[in-house]
């Protein structure tokens, strides 16, 4: 019974807004069972968690997105999910502030990968040299990409 299982995490959360146990069950334990309801369910519930503390939750609704994309097949929710944590959880990882690109990317939409792409390597908030390098290939391959393909307005479904 999932909405008990929600009720008691939640509850869990409510006596110990702090801890993390609760959202990693909700987000690998519960939300790795073969029905796709259930673990919409579970990847709900983290989404709705992560907005009361972003910068402490974040890693369970990177997570979810990664839930979304591939065992869910459902590359908008994986989207917004990364959407999320970019605009929401300040002290995230590089990597899962990231993760809105390269779905950006899987979706076809490569003119806001793009600019997306672009605009983390102008601003100077990565600092890694192995991940420039990796981030300006990557962003070299869009650009490519985006010439040889119709613009993202122009696609038909």
């Amino acid at each position: 019974d999932y909405a008990r299982v929600s009720a008691w995490l939640a509850t869990i959360l409510e006596l110990d807004p702090v801890g993390q146990y609760p959202l990693l069950m909700a987000s690998q334990i519960y939300a790795q069972v073969p029905d796709a309801a259930k673990q919409r369910r579970m990847c709900e519930f983290v989404r709705r968690e992560f907005d009361r503390d972003p910068d402490r939750r974040w890693r369970w609704l990177a997570h979810c997105a990664i839930v979304a994309k591939h065992r869910l097949g459902d590359a908008r929710l994986a989207l917004s999910y990364a959407e999320a944590i970019a605009q929401g959880a300040r002290h995230a990882s590089n990597w899962a502030r990231q993760m809105r690109i390269f779905f950006l990317e899987d979706l076809g939409e490569l003119e806001a990968a793009t600019v997306l792409l672009g605009g983390l390597l102008a601003s100077g908030e990565v600092s890694d040299p192995k991940e420039i390098h990796f981030l300006t290939q990557r962003l070299e391959q869009l650009k490519h990409a985006g010439k040889s393909s119709p613009p993202s307005g122009s696609r038909r479904p």
